[in-house]
């Protein structure tokens, strides 16, 4: 089936069941045409929908990302949560900064915690401007942004160069936090770091 074909499936779609079906569609055909298509249905308001063209995205790796990179959201929080999700996954140092601002400034926590973490898969293209993030949302009120920085902290806990300051930072919400569950889980991401099979969750 051709590309237009597809695509016009997805935007013509007249039901969840159609529209995941014509996404998936999509998805299959590995054009690059459909990448932009992709994108834009992050912002459907159909989590299956947007599970899967995530996914999709994902398995795109590099050639993705400029595509993501270019229309990303500005007004739906939950598209831009997305497509943020999808970079932080790929790891491509070229949206570096798009994640240290979403990290720091974005309204949304969603967003805000889907960047950070990617954050620890990309500190060597920005050590010094990741560094200054994530001292940033350590102290940040809202915990759940706490423990997203704690995701990426275990992450950087394994890299020699950033294995320091890690381990600090961790320390310091391990002993200091107020909320007993990070301290928890900073105490684990400590205890991780050592093993370098493990999976940051």
């Amino acid at each position: 089936m051709e590309i237009s074909t597809l695509i016009q499936r997805v935007r013509q779609a007249s039901s969840p069941a159609e529209l995941l079906q014509a996404v998936q569609a999509l998805a299959a055909s590995q054009d690059a045409q459909a990448l932009p298509v992709l994108i834009e249905v992050l912002g459907y308001n159909n989590p299956a929908v947007a599970g899967l063209a995530l996914q999709s995205l994902i398995a795109w790796g590099e050639p993705a990302v400029l595509p993501l990179l270019a229309n990303l959201d500005g007004y739906n929080y939950g598209a831009r949560a997305y497509s943020v999700r999808a970079l932080a996954a790929l790891g491509d140092a070229r949206a570096l900064a798009v994640l240290v601002a979403a990290a720091e400034t974005d309204f949304a926590p969603s967003v805000r915690r889907a960047a950070l973490k990617g954050l620890g898969r990309l500190y060597a293209a920005g050590p010094e401007s990741i560094g200054a993030c994530l001292r940033q949302v350590v102290q940040d009120e809202d915990w759940s942004i706490r423990y997203a920085a704690v995701v990426s902290l275990e992450a950087l806990a394994r890299q020699p160069e950033a294995q320091a300051e890690a381990t600090q930072l961790l320390t310091q919400l391990a002993d200091h936090d107020p909320e007993p569950v990070l301290q928890a889980r900073a105490l684990l991401a400590l205890q991780r770091a050592q093993q370098p099979s493990a999976t940051c969750a």
